[in-house]
């Protein structure tokens, strides 16, 4: 486990569950979900190398190879990358570097999380070292819908456009619609203003990013989710193509 301890921030990294943040504490209160049975539902972890569901766990190299990815957590599609799910390297305090297994061979994952005074910075970098495959990072942190004290989570997000979702499965069907009202499990792009999430007369918590997608999650009873992304779920089967660097800002004020 990885330690970091700022004037108002303390964070505990879990190498060995995805690098995720297993815990934040910002004065005294803990902005974590905890583990809940399944490593899909709690801590804040990276998304690498790609982000959401893959339809039917198939990525296509750009030779027109057909490649599987493992579809055990969510059948029968693949889902948030492997990073989540592996054991990271330390290179430093709030680094941590993976190397990618088959398909993604040769291909690196590097972690960096710096706590300031009042805010973490999260950078996510993948480098494809000749691998051709298509690559798009995310995070999804797990903010608890209850704080110690202050009322239950309210979030604030406003976007321009939103990704249709199949009946069927939940996929992005491609169609862009204009943003329906929570609960949400979506995917939005052209983000207007500064995303957040507020405990009242508790906490104020500000993501700021210049990530293109964002996907928020509002339908689970214990947590929400803001996640900023490079490229929406399925993108390769959208036609999308996200970039290999992600970083967000995290700000925590009182409310």
């Amino acid at each position: 486990m990885q330690h970091i301890d700022g004037s108002e921030i303390s964070v505990g990294i879990d190498l060995d569950q995805g690098a995720r943040i297993a815990s934040l504490q910002w004065r005294d209160l803990q902005f974590v979900v905890p583990f809940r049975g399944t490593p899909l539902s709690w801590g804040w972890y990276s998304m690498s190398p790609w982000a959401g569901r893959v339809r039917d766990g198939l990525m296509t190299d750009a030779k027109g190879v057909e490649h599987t990815l493992p579809t055990n957590w969510l059948p029968p599609h693949a889902i948030h990358g492997y990073g989540f799910v592996s054991s990271w390297e330390e290179t430093g305090s709030g680094r941590a570097r993976l190397e990618l297994p088959a398909p993604y061979n040769n291909a690196v994952v590097t972690q960096t999380i710096e706590v300031l005074d009042d805010a973490v910075r999260w950078i996510l970098e993948y480098e494809a070292n000749g691998c051709d495959l298509p690559a798009w990072l995310g995070f999804h942190p797990w903010f608890p819908r209850e704080l110690a004290r202050g009322g239950e989570a309210v979030v604030n997000f406003n976007a321009a456009k939103m990704f249709e979702r199949s009946d069927e499965d939940g996929l992005p069907t491609g169609k862009i619609v204009k943003p329906k009202a929570e609960p949400w499990d979506d995917a939005f792009t052209e983000v207007i203003g500064t995303p957040s999430v507020v405990w009242e007369g508790a906490a104020r918590l500000d993501i700021e990013s210049d990530a293109p997608y964002w996907v928020v999650y509002t339908e689970d009873t214990e947590g929400v989710c803001i996640e900023p992304e490079t490229a929406p779920p399925d993108a390769q089967n959208l036609g999308i193509t996200g970039d290999h660097y992600l970083e967000a800002l995290f700000t925590f004020s009182e409310d």
